[in-house]
C-alpha cells in the first residue's frame, strides 16, 4: 500500500490530474485526495495544522502544541497522527519529544486541485 508521502508524489509527477473546474478525478486521484479534506474537516485539527505551518523555524514541538487546547495529550497525538498519515505533515522524535513539521507539497496539490480556472465565472 503506498504511503501519503508517494502518494502525494505520485500526484505531484502525474500531469494527468487538473483542478476540479477543469476535469474530473478519477477514483485513484479521489482516493489521494479525500483523506487530506477529511483531515482537515475537524476544527481541532485545522488548528494544529495552521500552527505548525504558521510556526518560526519550519516546525514545532508537540509540547508546544498540547498548551493551546483543552483536550489530553493522547487526543492531542490522535489528531497529529491523522494528519500525520493525511500526508500533510512529517515528523521526527528527538529524545522524549515528537517535532512536526509541514509537508508544503500537499497544501500545493490541495490548492491546485481547487484553484478556478479563469474559464469559471463566479456568480456573485
Amino acid at each position: 500500500m503506498p504511503t501519503p508521502s508517494s502518494d502525494t508524489q505520485s500526484l505531484t509527477d502525474d500531469p494527468a490530474w487538473v483542478p476540479l473546474t477543469r476535469g474530473p478525478l478519477d477514483a485513484e486521484q479521489a482516493g489521494v485526495f479525500a483523506p487530506m479534506f477529511k483531515a482537515l474537516g475537524d476544527p481541532v485539527r485545522l488548528r494544529l495544522l495552521s500552527m505548525i505551518a504558521s510556526a518560526g523555524g519550519g516546525e514545532v514541538c508537540v509540547c508546544d502544541l498540547t498548551g493551546s487546547f483543552a483536550l489530553t495529550g493522547p487526543t492531542i497525538s490522535h489528531h497529529l497522527k491523522v494528519l500525520r498519515e493525511a500526508g500533510l505533515v512529517d515528523s521526527d522524535r528527538r529524545g522524549t519529544w515528537v517535532y512536526y513539521r509541514l509537508v508544503p507539497a500537499a497544501l500545493a496539490l490541495m490548492g491546485g486541485l481547487l484553484a478556478l480556472s479563469e474559464a469559471v465565472s463566479i456568480a456573485a
